[in-house]
Parts: C-alpha cells; structure tokens; sequence
C-alpha cells in the first residue's frame, strides 16, 4: 500500500474513532437525564418485561384514583393513587400541586421510583384539556369510560 494512502487511512480511521468515543461518551452522560414515561401498569409490571429499577427517574402518567388523596396536616405532602387499565401506584409528592388537580382527572408526574409501587414525584402536571391524554397513556386507556366530573349517575 502507497504510504500516502496508509497515512490518510490512519488519520480517517483515528478521527472516526474519535467521533464514536465522543458520542458514546455523550449518550452515557444523557443516561442519567432521560425521563422515561410509563404508566401505572408498566412500571409494575415493566416494558417488554423489565420493569424500571429502584432509584430510575421516570414519567409516570394516569387517572387519580377518587379518594386516594391524602393531604398531611402540617406539611405540603400529598399523597394520591394513579391508575390505568391495571394496578395503581402511589405517587408522593411535597408541594403545590396544580390547579387543575382533582380526582379522577388524568396527570403527569417526574420523579423518582423508591419502591416497587411508590414514586416520589418532583413535578405534577394536570392536562388543560379535557380531551388530552398523552398518547402512550391515551393508547392503554381505549376502551375504558372516563366519567367527566359532574356527569355521574347522581348529577343533574
């Protein structure tokens, strides 16, 4: 081989190994920055499976189950249910939550899982539409009713 191919070859293959570190090296530093969401029903009992670690930071989106919320006396920690088509999970979380918060009504919560069916919640978002549902939970939901508030059996 021509030693001018040679050192042409050397140099595109060190820079394409370079490349490839830096953004293996990237994609390892996002690791720790990646939401990943899940419903109530998959994080028992995992994607294609494997449910989420303890200590994972995810997204967790469902229905709050009506007369699951419990407010501490002295503190701003909630405590509430999420569902889906499946079992709950209890998100914890210490703060305001929003105004749209109510049972029954379809949120978002960022946090951390801490136990096998427990997440302690960093943010809280409720939708602003009645219609909106994020469309991996909107997906698990087809097929089950949700009753708007106010249009129950008793209501005029």
């Amino acid at each position: 081989m021509n030693p001018r191919r040679k050192s042409r070859l050397i140099v595109v293959a060190a820079v394409g190994g370079l490349i490839a570190g830096a953004i293996g090296l990237m994609l390892y530093a996002l690791t720790d920055s990646i939401d990943l969401f899940y419903t109530p029903s998959e994080v028992i009992e995992g994607k294609s499976g494997q449910p989420p670690q303890i200590g994972q930071r995810l997204r967790i989106g469902g229905l709050v189950v009506p007369g699951s919320v419990v407010r501490d006396a002295t503190s701003l920690m909630v405590s509430f249910d999420l569902v889906d088509t499946g079992p709950k999970v209890t998100v914890k979380y210490n703060g305001i939550l929003p105004d749209l918060f109510r049972e029954g009504q379809g949120i978002v919560a960022t946090g951390v899982l801490i136990d096998n069916t427990i997440i302690e919640a960093e943010e809280v978002l409720a939708k602003h539409d009645e219609e909106y549902m994020p469309p991996e939970l909107a997906e698990k939901m087809k097929g089950i009713k949700h009753v708007k508030p106010g249009q129950g059996a008793g209501s005029l």
